[in-house]
């Protein structure tokens, strides 16, 4: 018995060590194949690296980092046919072996992999299932440019089939956007604070401020596109019969709930009696920041001012998201300049801008509120024209901190600047540019003169 006991205990060893040397030699020929990567020898690093797929699969990720390199030397030398076949076996297995330890994620890993295949010269529509499968795993890791892509390839696929379809893909992009949107205009507002205390940001922090601003404005480039293509499809004559019909199916599902109600607000369906359906079920569905403020706007609409107030504090202490909390102070601060509230509009837009200082809506609407305000707060021409440059320092403020609305800014900066008060203007009342001039009535700011 002691005898077969030694023979198992002994087989178990040799099995154990024959898997570390296994092992072993698979960790050797992988840095024998990484040093010749490194050293550009793509040529005698492609044996190896096929040799490593078919043995080693799971030495570890480096393995198709590594490998992905010499299939693109293989594309950008021209054997591009065998460059993508293996750059696809490349990535295809590093998903298999190494998924969840992606970088960044699978959605930003199929859309980068989806890029280089086209840069390749491979059409849109050949490796589209990439794109697919990078919306399925994450939107918000799927780059601007093929969010673009993707989006446009759902709308042309279901005009007049499948609108819900399009609304979907829509709203997901949108809130992906919103992801990507607060987290770079976080980051830009910390560079851009570093800069105005007079740090002067240099390598890393240089570099990064300027990706943040690239990213940013193409967020609203993207945005502003996605838009106008789906406004002639978004009329409340299409949402309403669209949302009643799938209403009961929905009535517990808080993101239906959610955009349903936000898409009704947005266009201006909200005297349709489905509206305040929407709004109470998804309040009772999804107790929430957004819920509540859409709720309050039902309450101020039935006369329940207290109750709408209360409701409204309600969603701002729930947020704990600085980017979502400057966003409910940006619409309340809307709400109280469609009212003729331009001081209190002013008040809640600043407020905004302590949690969020890269949110340029907010500037922009001040800017605005001061621009209505031209012809009430000033004595005489020159005066009323003085109110425009305070309106263009908060338009050009905007752009400066917020790249993703930085053309709709400059439009609103240009506006402002043709009202600037002339040389004739700023002589008669015995003034020049570049001196001191405080605006009077509710702005009460003081500003340097500008002429045009």
């Amino acid at each position: 018995m002691k005898k077969l006991t030694y023979i198992i205990a002994g087989l178990f060893l040799l099995i154990g060590s024959v898997n570390v040397n296994a092992q072993d030699d698979c960790t050797v020929k992988y840095n024998l194949f990484k040093g010749e990567v490194q050293g550009k020898h793509y040529d005698t690093a492609k044996p190896k690296l096929d040799d490593l797929m078919s043995t080693c699969p799971k030495v570890g990720s480096g393995l198709y980092y590594f490998g992905a390199k010499v299939a693109k030397n293989m594309i950008k030398t021209g054997n591009k046919e065998e460059g993508i076949s293996l750059l696809n076996k490349v990535n295809g297995l590093r998903v298999e072996h190494f998924g969840s330890k992606i970088k960044g994620g699978l959605g930003k890993f199929y859309s980068d992999w989806y890029t280089v295949l086209l840069k390749s010269g491979q059409s849109e529509s050949e490796n589209f299932y990439l794109l697919e499968k990078a919306y399925a795993a994450d939107p918000a890791g799927v780059s601007t440019k093929n969010m673009e892509r993707f989006f446009n390839s759902v709308l042309e696929n279901n005009k007049n089939v499948n609108d819900q379809k399009i609304l979907d893909t829509y709203d997901d992009i949108n809130d992906a956007l919103d992801v990507k949107l607060g987290n770079y205009q976080q980051k830009l507002g910390k560079y851009l604070a570093k800069e105005e205390s007079g740090v002067t940001l240099e390598g890393k922090e240089l570099k990064y401020k300027q990706a943040a601003e690239k990213i940013l404005t193409n967020i609203g480039s993207l945005k502003a596109g996605l838009d106008e293509k789906i406004d002639a499809f978004l009329t409340c004559d299409r949402l309403i019969p669209l949302y009643r019909r799938d209403f009961q199916a929905n009535r517990d599902n808080g993101q239906w709930l959610k955009r349903s109600v936000s898409k009704m607000y947005h266009k201006g369906c909200t005297s349709d009696a489905l509206y305040e359906e929407l709004v109470e079920a998804y309040a009772n569905a999804e107790p929430s920041a957004t819920s509540k403020l859409f709720y309050s706007r039902v309450l101020e609409k039935r006369g329940k001012t207290a109750e709408a107030l209360k409701m409204k504090e309600e969603a701002f202490n729930l947020e704990t998201d600085p980017t979502k909390k400057s966003n409910l102070l940006l619409q309340a601060a809307s709400e109280l300049s469609k009212r003729g509230k331009r001081s209190a509009a002013r008040s809640k837009a600043n407020e905004a801008l302590k949690y969020n200082p890269s949110n340029g809506k907010a500037y922009l609407l001040i800017a605005a509120l001061y621009a209505k305000s031209a012809n009430g707060c000033g004595n005489d021409l020159f005066s009323k024209r003085m109110v425009y440059v305070a309106a263009l320092n908060k338009a050009n403020r905007a752009a400066a901190v917020d790249p993703s609305i930085a053309s709709r800014a400059r439009r609103a900066a240009s506006s402002y600047r043709a009202n600037l008060p002339t040389k004739e203007d700023a002589f008669g009342e015995g003034y020049k540019a570049g001196q001191s001039y405080k605006i009077g009535c509710w702005i009460g700011e003081t500003v340097k003169i500008q002429l045009r």
